[in-house]
């Protein structure tokens, strides 16, 4: 990847709809972000924020411009393709957690690992791990409807990171936290990626969480209007 850079997105423009009622969502987005750099992304509401992220994550596809991610030009490969390359090195974590509700909380942090077709014992040792690490060790076998708000997004991020990605992208992850969990979740996020090496791309409301991080990215009407080190 030439000069650490992890993504590199040039002139991006994404369209939903046609003719008349045809909404441009992003207009020429240009952006780099380096191999183990936590990036905030903020601006309004409608500013195209989870949209840039779900491109980057491979999740959402643009009609002009072009994308690299991990060295590799995303920009025309497959939907099969993307899912096997999204498996292996991205994690996601979401507003709402979107845990799967009828398995545990365990075997939730288990799926990408079995995806993989890591054996099951394995995934099971590895995904034991994280419990114990978020100090979630006696909540395993509860399912999500058993656990608190903060306890599902502890599972979440244990879920993303399982699989050792090398980008993470969190979605507005404390949005529906309060602040103690909120903040005891940021910490988490921020050493783990500061610990393990991970890119790190958080799109947030949160000025504070912004101020945490290296690199703050401001997207206003579908165009960057600024970046700045933090």
């Amino acid at each position: 990847m030439e000069n650490n850079t992890i993504v590199k997105a040039e002139n991006l423009e994404k369209i939903y709809g046609f003719g008349r009622s045809a909404l441009r969502v992003l207009k020429g987005v240009s952006l780099e972000i380096g191999k183990g750099e936590i990036v905030s992304i903020v601006g309004p509401s409608g500013a195209g924020k989870s949209t840039l992220l779900n491109i980057i994550g491979c999740l959402d596809y643009f009609q002009n411009g072009s994308m690299t991610v991990m060295g590799r030009d995303v920009t025309n490969l497959s939907v099969e393709d993307l899912s096997g390359f999204r498996n292996r090195h991205i994690g996601f974590i979401f507003q709402f957690h979107n845990l799967l509700p009828e398995f545990t909380a365990l075997e939730n942090i288990m799926i990408p690992l079995l995806i993989r077709r890591v054996k099951k014992a394995e995934a099971k040792a590895q995904a034991l791990a994280y419990l114990e690490r978020f100090k979630l060790a006696d909540r395993g076998h509860h399912k999500p409807t058993e656990l608190s708000g903060g306890e599902c997004q502890r599972v979440a991020i244990a879920r993303a990171i399982v699989g050792k990605p090398d980008i993470l992208l969190a979605d507005e992850p404390t949005g529906n936290l309060d602040q103690a969990n909120s903040r005891m979740l940021t910490d988490m996020l921020l050493a783990l990626g500061r610990e393990e090496g991970t890119t790190i791309v958080i799109v947030t409301h949160d000025r504070d969480i912004a101020a945490r991080t290296e690199k703050t990215i401001t997207l206003i009407d579908g165009r960057i209007e600024g970046q700045s080190a933090s």
